[in-house]
Parts: structure tokens; C-alpha cells; sequence
């Protein structure tokens, strides 16, 4: 879910050109107004998915219009910002209804970091509801999908690994489903009804990464305006899940280290520790093996994370479960692209293409390929000639590589960003979201691979 469409409310014009420009270059829509009747007005006109608000403003301030937001357009997600603001203002915001609060003045950084987690948070809500009305309330392993003997293998595991609280390191391809895992191993479990809490280590700024976890204390930094709460408090009692935990920091390992091994935390910039009762599932697409033998994860975390391995199966090891996905998704997308007419078969031909398809993009790579074709197909029924991509078809647009592992990885990673681009609409921080790795890490590849025009917005 993304939050692309955002109004800007302030009276200082300085502010509202300078965040227009930030939130631009990081793939939104923003739009600017200078008081809160002219929001109010704004609202009337057009939908937005996310209100920036300041707090002090002439006539009605930002509080005001953040109470009379909620009576309007309660499904709009506003977050508070202010040079004058305290603790008291912001635990205010929050209980008229604000997700966040941003302290001025503030890193370019942490507005769009306030925002893609009020993206995960509401695209989250929302598939919860879409899963609950689609499965009558069912969860744990009901939508990990598929009957191959590799996957009732890993029903199996997570069974077992749910009914305790050690922690879980899941690792596999990218693509393989490990959020599902991890949500499925918090919905068996008994902490099922306290908070699940996922982040995705490599989307934060490393200077960021560790108040994001743990939180901060009032005056730990410049924009530390007020205590912070991390996520590690947010998920107490529950599970929190650490994706992509190869990404983090070298020093922000110790301080996760020491959360594993006294169950507490100690926020950045505070002397005083507090207890946590967290279990953690984390997860990987990177050999933690080798990061430890070259000296960029720590062993001794490594072991801490490594009591429960569980490994996903790539897409190619249960070749089987493909028509059984691809159907799934067909039905998944007829209701959220309320496409008509539905979709309400897949021709064999094409399901034998998708049988005899290598999915180096794993489950992502098919869901993003049924979508497609439903999008760009007409009538009933999805033809061989509605996917393209497929190995041996023209459309792969593949360059032969003869029996070069170098080349072929070349070719293989240019093919996914651009297709992770074409998926995003150039959004290069959700395309780095979709390929698993850091938006520092895609700018290099673009950068590396000649693409740097490739996708921009």
C-alpha cells in the first residue's frame, strides 16, 4: 500500500517548497497549502492518502485540523510536525489520532521514513482485512499456498517452531515468502493476540536504524524533540520480525545482541534499560555463513539468531505448487483490481509455460506476472500469448550468456530491476522494497549496470 498522494499543511512557505521538493524526489505526489482551511478545502476535491501537518498555524492549528481530519476523513494518515513541540503536544497528537509526530528541525531522511512505515502499517491493515473477509477469520498457515511435499515439510516446522519462543532465523531466495512465515509462526503461536511488528533492516538509514529499534530519549540528537518509542517496545509481548537482518549496521549488531541476551532495551541517548518480552523471527536472502567468516555479521549474534533455522524453498523446488499460486492470485487480483470481466481460468498452454519457467523471482516473480497479464488481457481467460518474461519466449528480452555464471548474473539482476521498476513506476525506494536489498545497494546497481535513466520518475 503505498501513501503516493500527500497534502502538505504549514504557513511557512520556506517549509512547504522545501518538503514539496523532498517528497517529490522520493517518488510521491505531494501537493502544499498554507493553513488548515485551505486543507480542508483541498480534501473536498481531490482524495490524499497522507496529511503532513504542522502544528502551530494561524486561525485553526494543526490540532484542530488534526480532530476535525478524524470527523472527515478518518482513513487519511496525518503526521504532525512542529518547531515548538513537546512530548506533551506529541503524546496529544497521538491520542486525537496522528500515526506520527516529526520534531522540527528534522533530517531529510526521517519525514520519508515516517511515511514508508505508515505505508507498511496500512498496507498491513489492509491485507489483514482483505485475508480475514477472504478466509473467514482463518490464519497461521492458511495463506502460505501450495501441497508439494516441500511445503507440508515446512507446515510442519512452523507447527513446532510456533509453540515456543526461541528465536527463528528463516533463510531462502528472495521472494520466497518469509514475511508470510514469520506472520503465520505469530498467528500459531500464543503470543498470537499481542502486536506483530515487521521492519526491514535494510530500508533504514543506517543513522537511523537504531533509535527506529530501540528508540530515543529527548535530546539524544538535534531533532530528538521528544522520547521516542522503538519497535522493539511496540512489539512487547508479540514478535517482532527483523527482514533482511544482513543489512544491519556492525554496530547496531552489539546493541541487538544484548536485547537477545537480557531481554531489555536501552533507547539511544538514555542511561536507564528496560525489560522486553519479544520474540524475534529474522530473515535473510544473504549467506550469514560467509558475512561472518569475512567479518561483517558477528558471530556470536549469528548464533543468538541461528536457534531455529527454518529454510523456504525456492518456487523451482515445488514446481507443482505453481497452478495451484497462479490460481490463488488470480483470485486475490479479481477482487482487489475488480477487473471485469473476471478472470476465471488459466489456459493449460500457459499454465505449462508457467510450469516449465526457472522464477528466479521466487512467488513474488508469479504474483507479479499473473497481474500483468491481467491487467494487459482481455475476457475470461488468461492466453499463453498474456505472459511475457517466460523462459524461451521472445518476450524475455534475455541476452544469451552461454555457460557464463558472471554474465548470466549480470543479466538475471538487470532483468529484475527493470521489471521491479516496471512494477513501481519508477519508484526506485519501492523497487528496492520489492528486490530485497537497500536503496543504496539499487543505486549502485544502476549505477554499475548502466541504468541510471532507467524507470525515473
Amino acid at each position: 500500500m503505498s501513501l503516493r498522494n500527500v497534502l502538505i499543511v504549514d504557513d511557512d512557505p520556506g517549509m512547504r517548497q522545501m518538503l514539496t521538493l523532498l517528497l517529490h524526489s522520493k517518488g510521491y505526489v505531494p501537493s502544499a497549502v498554507e493553513g488548515a482551511e485551505k486543507a480542508l478545502a483541498e480534501l473536498e476535491q481531490r482524495p490524499y492518502d497522507a496529511v503532513l501537518c504542522d502544528v502551530r498555524m494561524p486561525a485553526m492549528d494543526g490540532l484542530e485540523l488534526l480532530s476535525e481530519l478524524q470527523r472527515r476523513a478518518p482513513d487519511v494518515t496525518v503526521i504532525m510536525m512542529s518547531a515548538y513541540g513537546s512530548e506533551e503536544v506529541a503524546i496529544e497528537a497521538m491520542k486525537r489520532g496522528a500515526y506520527d509526530y516529526v520534531g522540527k528541525p528534522f533530517r531529510a531522511d526521517e519525514v520519508a521514513l515516517v511515511l514508508r512505515k505508515a505505508e507498511e502499517r496500512e498496507r498491513l491493515r489492509r491485507e489483514n482485512v482483505r485475508l480475514r473477509e477472504q478466509l473467514g477469520g482463518n490464519r497461521g498457515l492458511s495463506t502460505l499456498i501450495g501441497q508439494s511435499p516441500a511445503m507440508a515439510e515446512l507446515h510442519r516446522a512452523i507447527r513446532k517452531a510456533a509453540a515456543v519462543s526461541s528465536t527463528v532465523l528463516l533463510t531462502g531466495e528472495s521472494g520466497t515468502g518469509k514475511e508470510l512465515v514469520a506472520r503465520a509462526l505469530h498467528d500459531l503461536s500464543p503470543r498470537s493476540a499481542q502486536p506483530f511488528v515487521a521492519v526491514n533492516c535494510g530500508a533504514i538509514p543506517d543513522d537511523l536504524i537504531e533509535s527506529e529499534l530501540f528508540g530515543h530519549a529527548k535530546g539524544a540528537f538535534t531533532s530528538a524533540t521528544a522520547n521516542k518509542k522503538g519497535l522493539f517496545a511496540e512489539a512487547d509481548g508479540g514478535t517482532i520480525f527483523l527482514d533482511e537482518i544482513g543489512e544491519l549496521p556492525y554496530a547496531v549488531q552489539v546493541s541487538l545482541l544484548r536485547t537477545l541476551q537480557e531481554s531489555e532495551i536501552r533507547r539511544v541517548g538514555d542511561t536507564q534499560a528496560s525489560c522486553v518480552d519479544v520474540r524475534v523471527v529474522a530473515a535473510t536472502s544473504r549467506n550469514l555463513d560467509a558475512a561472518v567468516a569475512s567479518g561483517a555479521f558477528r558471530q556470536d549474534l549469528f548464533y543468538r539468531l541461528n536457534v531455529l533455522p527454518l529454510r523456504l524453498p525456492p518456487l523451482r523446488e515445488r514446481i507443482d505448487d505453481v497452478p495451484i499460486l497462479a490460481r490463488h492470485f488470480v483470485e486475490k487480483l479479481n477482487l482487489e483490481l475488480r477487473r471485469s470481466p473476471r478472470v476465471r481460468e488459466i489456459d493449460p498452454e500457459a499454465l505449462a509455460a508457467l510450469r516449465a519457467h526457472r522464477w528466479p523471482g521466487n512467488v513474488r516473480e508469479l504474483e507479479n506476472l499473473v497481474e500483468r497479464a491481467m491487467v494487459l488481457a482481455d475476457g475470461e481467460v488468461l492466453s499463453p500469448s498474456a505472459f511475457s518474461g517466460l523462459d524461451g519466449s521472445p518476450a524475455a528480452g534475455r541476452p544469451d550468456t552461454g555457460l557464463s555464471i558472471k554474465q548470466g548474473v549480470r543479466a538475471l539482476e538487470i532483468d529484475l530491476i527493470r521489471r521491479a521498476l516496471e512494477a513501481t513506476g519508477g519508484n526506485r525506494t519501492r523497487a528496492a522494497l520489492l528486490l530485497e536489498i537497500s536503496h543504496r545497494a539499487l543505486l549502485y546497481k544502476l549505477k554499475e549496470y548502466g541504468l541510471a535513466d532507467a524507470g525515473r520518475r
